[in-house]
């Protein structure tokens, strides 16, 4: 008997010996994916294609990790949206000599395995479902590397703040593409909510369904501010669309408070225009009824401090939130929103002013109007998203001034028709006082005393009457009558009231 000493070889553990030297093991980790499920799915639509319609509003061919599996199901898909049945016969032409295929023995081999391997249709939607959460994972970390590399790199042209918000607007698009809810509901579901809401605004004081802004005749009109509805309000300098807008959303947060949130709003204010100070100083002026004018200069009396102070306690209380950043892309706007939404319940929105916002992508002056397109839509975006109206101030273009009749049309909203076509409700302020200051009458070079008498009596009988007043002309509602509105206003402490007594001539009701 040989009784010579066998010898095995000898494995080495590498990771033991690394372990054992004090060397760390190096890590390797593939890309997030599921081959069996994604198997599964390709071989459960070539048996049935009706399982095709439980994945493809959600499921791409770009979603598979597989190269040769992204393949099948682009040519499933195209087979499929033509009418046409696939399955491992009606494909096998395609794939036959793909090279891809060899080792599985051939393209037309490997369509018959995964139909066989097939034990039932039924799981096809969760397979879909897994395979485009794997795909979610796979783009997450493809963004993460990128921020890191971006990170590391110094372009002059893009600093830390520039490449925080691209992010942010990849994860929100990714967010967005990864939602695979929605589709069709039932109209009963829709009715529900719809005789839920007319009950909301019955129990309700001031009897609107949407978000109160506070002045009694503009509420009638709008029904209040309705969620997911994009607001413009515009008008030419001076007329009064900061007050306005402000006066709307405090007095929306003021209702929230004093409802304990079954009214009004919590509010975002973004102040491209103004700053934060400014702004506050404005509302504390109209609420204590001192001049702002005054407040800025200094000029205030002793008696004014309590005011202040009885003022200051109520408006600390109030749910009024201001971002004063210049330039803000709406990216970034809808990125806070987000933020306050699930921190502070955000309930409406206020974008002062539209044409100071960026859009996402850096153009040129000659695409000015394509850029106010992209921010329109991007609001709308953000009311849809969030489920809140976005009232957004904007610009009107001179044309105004050179009409006899200063009152403001649709054609007037400055840089781009995006504005009118997706705003749910179009308005506009206008103060006919304003105008009227400015064309005093003077007396002309031959007229008689009597006849500029006349003119002059013609003329102060009109500014008495529109004295203190402004309108709010609403030239477009998706969901209510046009109209306008009389509104009081206070230029003392810029502040917007109802009138007293019933002046409001409605157009189109």
């Amino acid at each position: 008997m040989d009784n010579k000493p066998t010898f095995e070889p000898r494995v080495i553990d590498g990771t033991a010996a690394r372990a054992a030297s004090g060397r760390p093991a190096p890590e390797y980790r593939s890309a997030p994916h599921n081959e069996e499920a994604e198997q599964a799915l390709l071989g459960a639509i070539l048996v049935n294609n009706k399982a095709y319609e439980k994945v493809s509003e959600f499921l791409r061919p770009q979603h598979f990790y597989d190269p040769g599996h992204l393949k099948i199901y682009e040519a499933i898909s195209k087979l499929i949206e033509r009418g046409q049945v696939a399955n491992p016969v009606t494909l096998k032409a395609y794939f036959e000599n793909d090279p891809q295929f060899a080792e599985e023995g051939g393209g037309g081999a490997y369509l018959a395995s995964l139909a066989a391997g097939v034990v039932t249709v039924i799981n096809a939607a969760d397979y879909g479902k897994t395979i485009h959460d794997l795909f979610l994972r796979r783009q997450l970390i493809e963004v993460g590397t990128d921020m890191v590399n971006e990170a590391y790199e110094h372009d002059l042209d893009s600093n830390a703040m520039d490449q925080i918000e691209q992010a942010e607007k990849q994860l929100f698009d990714l967010a967005s593409t990864g939602d695979v809810q929605g589709g069709f509901i039932a109209f009963s579901e829709s009715l529900k909510v719809a005789i839920e809401m007319a009950e909301a605004a019955f129990r309700r004081s001031s009897h609107v369904t949407g978000v109160t802004c506070g002045l009694r005749d503009l509420d009638r009109k709008l029904g209040g501010l309705h969620p997911s509805d994009l607001l413009i309000l515009a008008g030419r300098p001076s007329m009064g669309k900061t007050a306005l807008a402000t006066n709307m959303a405090f007095n929306a947060a003021k209702a929230y408070m004093k409802s304990n949130g079954s009214e009004g709003a919590c509010v975002g204010f973004f102040s491209l225009e103004m700053s934060a100070e400014q702004l506050a100083t404005r509302i504390l002026a109209g609420e204590a009824e001192v001049s702002g004018d005054k407040i800025r200069r200094g000029d205030i009396r002793d008696s004014d401090f309590p005011k202040f102070i009885t003022a200051s306690q109520e408006l600390g209380r109030v749910p009024f939130f201001v971002d004063d950043t210049p330039a803000l892309s709406v990216s970034a706007v809808r990125t806070r929103c987000r933020r306050l939404k699930r921190t502070h319940n955000l309930g409406f929105v206020v974008v002062d002013y539209l044409q100071l916002l960026r859009g996402t992508s850096q153009r040129g002056a000659e695409n000015r109007v394509q850029e106010i397109s992209e921010i329109t839509r991007g609001l709308k975006a953000i009311a849809k998203e969030l489920d809140l109206p976005v009232l957004a101030l904007s610009q009107l273009s001179r044309a105004v001034e050179q009409r006899e009749d200063k009152r403001p049309q649709l054609s007037d909203l400055r840089e781009s028709g995006s504005i009118e076509q997706d705003a749910d409700v179009v308005m506009f302020v206008y103060r006919e006082q304003y105008y009227l200051e400015r064309a005093e009458p003077a007396r002309r070079p031959e007229e008689t005393e009597d006849k500029y008498n006349d003119r002059y009596a013609n003329w102060q009988k009109r500014y008495g009457e529109v004295h203190n007043t402004a309108e709010a002309i609403i030239a477009k509602q998706r969901h209510g009558p046009i109209g306008s509105v009389r509104l009081y206003f206070d230029g003392q402490y810029t502040k917007f009231g109802d009138l007293d007594t019933d002046h409001d001539h409605d157009v189109g009701e």
